[in-house]
């Protein structure tokens, strides 16, 4: 009797831990929260920053702080993600179930598109190259804020332009300008779409203090992300 009253209750402890588990990594909306549904690459993963998960973590303990509402975060980005991978993502049965219950979404993508146009680097710009990783991008980019648009009727999304991780060159700073002309004309073609760019945070600054490497931002570098965001875009 003592082994079966045992392991009835080391049953129900496992189904406890498991719930648990779930709902820390698929979040739930209760009554009265929001839900932000985040798309990216490693940028929007938080690579790089040593205290968190990058800017989401910092901008849903602000929001949290700031609000009435309980702010819950769906962190859907993937490390080295291009923008078809998105669209991959987006006919999953079960991050499509999760569209419909967003109130706001992030899309941060496009830096892997360019890079990996470009030979997987920004070394040697090949104009050409990186001219038709454009054409691509902004095909799956229109794509993607149609998919978001059609299964959500009502969730802002929030659209991060791309920032220059080589500052100081003249040529990457004109690929990076164009690239974000384009992103913000498509921006402007899509309701509920906010551009918000990034560019210009890092100009004028000392990279050894924002960025982790070469191109990933650490928690200083990532706050910025964060403040940016909370300047262009009011959250209800």
């Amino acid at each position: 009797m003592k082994k079966k009253t045992l392991l009835i209750s080391s049953l129900i402890l496992i189904i406890f831990v498991s719930l648990a588990a779930f709902s820390m990594v698929n979040p739930q909306k209760g009554e009265g929260d929001r839900l932000v549904v985040a798309f990216g690459d490693s940028l929007t993963y938080g690579y790089g920053d040593q205290k968190g998960s990058g800017y989401i973590d910092t901008l849903q303990t602000k929001l949290n702080n700031q609000n009435k509402q309980y702010y819950n975060f769906d962190n859907e980005a993937i490390y080295g993600l291009e923008s078809s991978g998105i669209l991959t993502q987006l006919s999953d049965v079960s991050i499509r179930g999760k569209l419909d219950d967003a109130n706001y979404f992030i899309l941060f993508i496009g830096t892997n598109d360019l890079i990996n146009s470009n030979g997987g680097n920004l070394d040697n710009l090949k104009l050409g190259e990186i001219e038709k990783g454009q054409a691509d991008y902004l095909r799956n980019l229109r794509a993607i804020l149609n998919i978001l648009s059609e299964k959500n009727e009502k969730a802002p999304i929030l659209l991060l332009g791309l920032y220059n991780p080589y500052p100081d060159s003249a040529a990457i700073e004109a690929v990076i300008n164009d690239w974000n002309e384009k992103i913000k004309k498509t921006a402007k073609n899509e309701k509920r779409v906010v551009y918000i760019p990034t560019n210009d945070l890092f100009k004028g600054k000392d990279k050894k203090q924002y960025f982790s490497d070469s191109l990933h931002l650490n928690d200083k570098g990532y706050k910025l992300i964060t403040d940016r965001i909370l300047g262009k875009y009011k959250f209800e």
